[in-house]
């Protein structure tokens, strides 16, 4: 405490001036790291499908969330908390380098590119441009698709989902004990969540792993198999470190730059959301909308994707968990500095981290994917344009597990209909210069990949 105490002397925070306390603060920090810190377990999980080493990623996305923290701690001093994207984190396995087979480094030079778009559209006022100028349908069908993605990547990592005889999708088998207790996982952490009980899906992650070390998955091996020692220094993730493969990246160009610009659109609209919602909690926004230090903490998220990338992670942006240490009173960035702090510090847990079972985050993925879903309730049904557009997105994305195939078709779908019924103002230049770019990788796609 005394040397958070030093810190908040020597950064500035101006807690009093906010009606807050440094006490009031750090418990804000912990509340944030709370609900935020299922991270250092799922993010290394979904990475683990690239090939990459778990025990890697675990020190990769504790320095990314720590740094990211840090920077908006220091910059805009406002109590929101950074990490790895969910959703960035699953297209960036799952399509760049699974379906699409480039390589790490390639998907690495993908995210530097969005964030340094980010980072000097941060420095302008271009941002407000592409906030009004892209439909606001296309981004929510394509945070719900992403959502279904990540919820049956949950289910399929976690068991519950199987391939039956003929090829098709299943429900496993619920006389297995580990299937059952994954599916009881689902009840419990829909439990918590309607009670709001703050770190839910860290509290499921836990529960599951505890249980895990009396469940047997065959003969002789349980689900949760504990280290050797429960603490150690972090691994040094070196294979990671400024792991850009440039040649490939600019080879395959046209290919790879409409996801380049999903990183970019994604993280930026995230970021918007985010801060608009947690800084009108924290009743820290005027009534025109503005909030202090707006442009800093734009300029953080970005810089934030360019030292994560450069860590070896996957877009790092703004986590609407901060709303929990908002409402336990957090104000400041030193709100933000202990949740850096507490990342840092999780780093040493690596091991116990590294034996939680694939089956413990099931639970938090699901969750995760539904909750992303909860736009949709924004859309006019009524409006074809709205409907249909975002509806194509959510349904292929799922059903084809292609992300860039669900794009394509709900920014198609999009523009047709506003030709058809003659809206014209509803085809700005950004969302037309967005279909050009779809087109090109889709004939790419078809006639180079294939």
């Amino acid at each position: 405490m005394r040397a958070i105490l030093s810190l908040q002397k020597l950064f500035r925070f101006n807690v009093a001036g906010h009606q807050s306390s440094v006490g009031t603060e750090v418990l804000a920090g912990f509340t944030t790291f709370g609900a935020m810190g299922y991270i250092i377990a799922v993010n290394p999980a979904i990475l683990a499908a690239t090939g990459a080493n778990r025990a890697d990623m675990i020190t990769v996305t504790v320095l990314a969330a720590m740094c990211g923290s840090l920077l908006m701690a220091f910059l805009s001093r406002l109590p929101i908390a950074l990490a790895p994207g969910m959703g960035s984190n699953a297209v960036f396995a799952q399509v760049v380098v699974v379906k699409m087979g480039l390589s790490y480094g390639t998907a690495l030079t993908m995210v530097l590119v969005g964030g340094i778009l980010f980072t000097c559209l941060s420095l302008s006022n271009v941002r407000q441009h592409i906030v009004r100028g892209f439909p606001a349908s296309i981004r929510i069908g394509l945070q719900a698709g992403i959502g279904l993605f990540i919820a049956y990547l949950g289910l399929r990592s976690g068991g519950l989902i199987v391939t039956d005889p003929s090829g098709g999708v299943a429900f496993a088998d619920l006389r297995s004990s580990s299937v059952m207790v994954v599916f009881l996982s689902l009840l419990f952490i829909a439990a918590l969540v309607a009670a709001r009980v703050r770190g839910a899906m860290l509290l499921s992650i836990l529960a599951v792993t505890v249980a895990g070390l009396f469940i047997q998955t065959s003969p002789g091996h349980v689900m949760t198999v504990l280290p050797a020692q429960a603490v150690a220094l972090p691994r040094a993730p070196s294979a990671y470190l400024f792991a850009f493969d440039t040649t490939k990246f600019f080879h395959n160009f046209f290919l790879v730059l409409p996801l380049t610009l999903y990183f970019f659109l994604s993280d930026f609209f995230s970021a918007t959301a985010t801060m608009i919602a947690v800084t009108r909690r924290a009743g820290m926004m005027d009534e025109q909308g503005n909030f202090m230090n707006s442009r800093r903490a734009f300029l953080a998220d970005g810089l934030a994707s360019i030292v994560g990338a450069c860590l070896g992670s996957p877009t790092v942006g703004a986590y609407v968990e901060s709303a929990t240490g908002v409402e336990a009173g957090g104000r400041t960035g030193l709100t933000t500095l202990t949740v850096a702090i507490l990342f840092g510090l999780s780093a040493f847990f690596w091991p116990l981290i590294a034996c939680i079972p694939p089956q413990a985050t099931t639970a938090a993925l699901v969750m995760v994917g539904i909750l992303m879903m909860e736009g949709l309730t924004e859309l006019e049904i009524s409006d074809p344009l709205q409907s249909v557009s975002a509806g194509m997105i959510v349904l292929l994305t799922v059903t084809t597990a292609n992300l860039m195939i669900g794009i394509c078709a709900g920014c198609f779908a999009y523009t047709v209909m506003a030709v058809a019924t003659r809206s014209w103002a509803r085809l700005t230049p950004v969302f037309l210069l967005t279909n050009v770019l779809l087109v090109i990788y889709l004939v790419l796609v078809t006639y180079t990949v294939n």
